[in-house]
């Protein structure tokens, strides 16, 4: 679907799109192009720019690397291991600084979590190696730095520091955190939940919901570690603490203090 969107553009003849994971742990979406017979190769900005007004932002490949073809196999195929690495340029040195506080704290924030020494206020985010799932986490820093609600579309919209001061000075205020509140004596059991109860009562012994599998490690296994891990979800996920006893034949939810492993 990317592909076919890339080729919707006259000036390109040929693209293919792979996810490639050049550093470990961090797997992308990389499009490569062949410019249509006379033309010029297309510029990367105007090239994401169309992609991402047709398809949603996760589909937006992180790097465009522009080939004179396509390396092929003897079959004819596409040789996707020829395929060269996108280089991520490097924030030019005299590369304009910021000029007001936003585009400072947008400056530092793009660094850090680009993994840049510096960003310049004019520099593009994606051009330094973001991508879709970074744009959510720069999204993530601006609102908690700078307490204003953006999307990750705003970011492609406006990729440098420069253009994305200028969505944050129009954007609206976060909103507030989420905040516990005290929690009744009797939680009553949700819609779906009572669905749920009803079914398993109705034809007891049925597992018809139950999701059972297997899962096989190899190696040395720290259990004390696996278990703390483990332990960690249940701590922080409520649901995976809840039961549901009945009293007089009413049921109720019940979160229990301390997960059971």
């Amino acid at each position: 679907e990317i592909e076919n969107t890339l080729l919707t553009r006259d000036d390109i003849a040929q693209a293919t799109v792979i996810a490639r994971e050049d550093t470990p742990g961090d797997q992308r979406l990389v499009a490569y192009l062949v410019p249509a017979s006379g033309t010029a190769a297309p510029g990367t900005a105007a090239v994401r720019a169309h992609v991402a007004q047709a398809l949603p932002d996760y589909m937006v490949p992180a790097a465009f690397v522009t080939l004179d073809r396509l390396p092929l196999t003897v079959n004819g195929k596409l040789d996707t291991k020829a395929l060269p690495a996108p280089q991520t340029p490097a924030t030019a040195a005299d590369s304009r600084g910021p000029r007001t506080p936003q585009e400072e704290i947008l400056c530092t924030l793009f660094a850090e979590v680009l993994g840049a020494d510096r960003v310049g206020a004019e520099d593009s985010f994606f051009d330094l190696g973001g991508h879709s799932l970074l744009a959510t986490r720069l999204v993530s820093r601006v609102r908690s730095e700078m307490g204003v609600e953006l999307t990750v579309r705003s970011l492609f919209e406006a990729p440098t520091p420069e253009l994305l001061a200028e969505q944050v000075a129009g954007a609206a205020r976060a909103r507030a955190g989420l905040t516990a509140y005290a929690r009744p004596e009797v939680v009553p059991l949700s819609f779906a939940q009572r669905g749920q109860w009803f079914l398993n009562r109705f034809g007891e012994g049925d597992a018809s919901y139950n999701l059972a599998f297997e899962l096989r490690l190899h190696g040395n296994v720290d259990a004390g570690a696996l278990e703390a891990a483990l332990r960690d979800v249940t701590d922080r996920h409520e649901a995976l603490r809840t039961t549901f006893p009945e009293i007089d034949g009413i049921p109720r939810q019940v979160v229990q203090a301390e997960p059971q492993i």
